[in-house]
């Protein structure tokens, strides 16, 4: 996976009052850690930052950050923090990838071939319980997505973590639970639903006898 690339400057105040103010300038004070290097402080403009954040594969995106490291030290983001009436990012940790590490990143799912899914055909809704997982690989390997194929699933099919097959060289955190990821639903429920809403709208509705005297 080609790397993004960031530029960013070193924070050279640290402290509340300090990064109110880089906010107020349009930066985003930042973290980078790991590797067993001491951590650094920096900034990263927020309208460079915005182009990637908000997208499904941040946290599967391999970064390169331009002014406060070697060229050619890469990263991956771990954590960000949002403003939570702007939905801005204040606060981004980013961890540095040795060479010939591995790294746990987060995972989008891509599902494909709904059409080929005979439970989806017939009315059936598929209920996506987790949208994401943490997978273990070379940086250089990082998947932008995992797809699960929903060919043949039919009402009340489940797929579990571990019934995933990951590419080479991808694989799940070792002692990793296994949960579900999703399941197509039967239409009963709904159509349930429906009938109880139309039901519900008659009782309410005036009788023809009532509406003419």
């Amino acid at each position: 996976m080609a790397s993004v690339v960031l530029e960013a400057k070193v924070r050279e105040v640290l402290g509340t009052g300090a990064a109110r103010a880089e906010r107020r300038d349009g930066l985003v004070p930042c973290v980078i850690y790991g590797d067993s290097r001491e951590p650094v402080s920096i900034c990263v403009s927020r309208d460079l930052l915005n182009k990637y954040v908000h997208k499904s594969n941040f946290f599967s995106t391999v970064f390169e950050i331009n002014g406060v490291e070697a060229q050619g030290q890469l990263f991956v983001a771990k954590d960000i923090q949002f403003h939570p009436v702007t939905d801005r990012p204040v606060h981004v940790d980013f961890m540095r990838v040795g060479k010939g590490s591995k790294v746990t990143v987060r995972v989008p799912f891509a599902f494909v071939n709904e059409a080929a899914s005979p439970g989806l055909k017939l009315g059936g809704v598929l209920n996506v319980l987790v949208h994401e997982m943490d997978v273990v690989c070379d940086p250089e390997n990082i998947p932008e997505k995992i797809e699960i194929d929903l060919t043949g699933f039919e009402f009340h099919h489940t797929v579990h973590a571990h019934d995933i097959k990951l590419q080479t060289g991808v694989a799940l955190p070792p002692g990793g639970k296994n949960f579900t990821i999703a399941t197509v639903v039967a239409p009963t429920i709904l159509k349930k639903e429906e009938e109880v809403d139309k039901a519900a709208a008659e009782a309410a509705a005036p009788t023809e006898t009532a509406a003419t005297s």
